[in-house]
């Protein structure tokens, strides 16, 4: 079994949204890769909002003055593209929203989500066992993955108590 980790706290990991995008934009220097201002703003956006974000959300609050940067939705979506596949942010596909990578100095990764129905909330499961048991069964039955979407819906503790 493994060790738990702090990233399964039911509470979302970036406490410090400026903290969150300083870490980033040494990574990508590290990295040479370029945040742009619309791209850090995107960034600090979602890692402010605590919860799970839907991109026509990320261009209301850059369109209403909320951020700097281009409002064009094709801007936006080319900065969530940068994000997602650099490892900064997770996108949650049965809801259609991102949210901060709680390890953005690490490379991509696949990691099992725990969506609430009730507040939304959702936690990025980190454990590498469950991750690397599924590619493994998928091996064994023939099939090559090239990525892992696991998300559980139910109810936080919170919520269910």
């Amino acid at each position: 079994m493994s060790a738990k980790h702090a990233c399964t706290a039911p509470h979302h990991h970036v406490h410090d949204a400026s903290d969150f995008v300083g870490v980033v934009e040494r990574v990508c220097r590290e990295r040479g890769l370029r945040l742009t201002p619309i791209r850090a703003n995107v960034l600090r956006l979602i890692a402010e909002a605590g919860k799970p974000v839907k991109a026509y959300e990320l261009l209301e609050w850059v369109r209403s003055g909320k951020g700097v940067g281009a409002d064009a939705p094709p801007t936006v979506y080319r900065a969530l593209d940068f994000l997602m596949a650099n490892g900064f942010v997770h996108k949650l596909e049965s809801v259609n929203a991102f949210v901060a990578c709680h390890h953005p100095s690490s490379a991509a990764h696949s990691v099992p989500f725990l969506i609430c129905n009730s507040c939304h909330s959702a936690v990025e499961l980190e454990d590498r066992e469950i991750v690397s048991q599924l590619e493994k069964r998928a091996k064994e039955l023939g099939f090559q993955p090239q990525a892992q979407t696991l998300e559980v819906h139910g109810l936080c503790a919170r919520c269910a108590g």
